[in-house]
């Protein structure tokens, strides 16, 4: 059994999963807030933890669809308890392996894709699964450029691939992704890697 989903897996049973949404939640909803969802969307969470975002998502009045997938079946156990809307689906299963025909408007993730074997092959999946004209939201806390989270990998004792704010938009940019980055910081808090670098946003626009 992989390392990652394994943690995940204890992650979803001790509280952790709450934990990455409350310590997510003020820079990804911020974030979030600037997109403009005017038109009818489909929207797709890769590793979306115990749902938070999909639910969040999905009561937007145009949000038609809003699934979520990630490799811990514990955490999909946990997003399925906690979902709120028949808009919201949830499937354990990891990006690079899931057969999906249908394509979406938006793609998320956050704290996921450097978990991934192979970014690349992470990314070309996800471009395919995006219609044309369709965004890749990619938030990361955990890059170079960040002093502050770059002991992480150790602490974590799990693969983790760091990768600097430039190398992330090299990688975007292979795949055949217009990028832009976005860095969003949490001034008020007492977490330097929060409050001094903030969360790393790279956008992904499939032309």
């Amino acid at each position: 059994m992989d390392r990652v989903r394994k943690t995940f897996d204890e992650w979803a049973q001790n509280g952790r999963a709450e934990l990455m949404e409350i310590e997510h939640g003020k820079n990804v909803s911020k974030f979030l807030e600037k997109v403009s969802f005017d038109k009818p969307f489909s929207f797709l969470d890769v590793g979306c933890g115990n749902g938070w975002v999909v639910r969040k998502i999905s009561k937007e009045s145009n949000c038609k669809k809003a699934v979520g997938i990630d490799k811990s079946k514990k955490m999909i156990i946990q997003a399925k308890k906690k979902k709120d809307n028949k808009n919201q689906e949830f499937i354990h299963t990891n990006i690079e392996s899931w057969k999906y025909r249908g394509k979406f408007n938006f793609i998320f993730s956050m704290e996921t894709l450097y978990y991934s074997d192979s970014i690349e092959e992470a990314l070309k999946k996800i471009y395919r699964l995006l219609k044309s004209g369709g965004q890749f939201f990619c938030g990361t806390d955990f890059y170079a450029d960040n002093k502050a989270t770059a002991r992480w990998a150790d602490v974590m004792k799990i693969q983790m691939h760091l990768h600097s704010k430039k190398e992330w938009k090299q990688f975007f940019e292979t795949a055949g992704f217009h990028v832009k980055t976005k860095h969003v910081k949490d001034l008020k808090s007492k977490k330097k890697w929060k409050r001094e670098f903030g969360t790393l946003f790279i956008i992904g626009t499939k032309v």
